[in-house]
């Protein structure tokens, strides 16, 4: 079994108007020392280890997970080991 977490986070010069919310409410409430917020998207998968686990992940973020035209992901992949 392996978990994969997957980071989604909007490509540069795409607008982020839930960022820009997040960041002036930040200054509303006095953190002035916040200079920019990105938001984004965190997806943990728990999947069958297969030769070919790799190559799945990225087919679903491609074609689910992700939108390709305005989202970058990364993506760490760690063996669970049963107990």
């Amino acid at each position: 079994m392996v978990k994969v977490q997957i980071y989604v986070t909007l490509k540069a010069g795409v607008l982020d108007p839930q960022g820009s919310a997040i960041n002036n409410a930040l200054h509303t409430m006095g953190y002035n020392e916040v200079s920019e917020v990105q938001t984004g998207k965190f997806i943990e998968l728990h999947m069958e280890k297969t030769d070919d686990v790799q190559e799945k992940v990225e087919e679903m973020c491609h074609k689910l997970l992700t939108n390709p035209v305005i989202e970058d992901y990364t993506y760490n992949m760690e063996e669970v080991v049963s107990s």
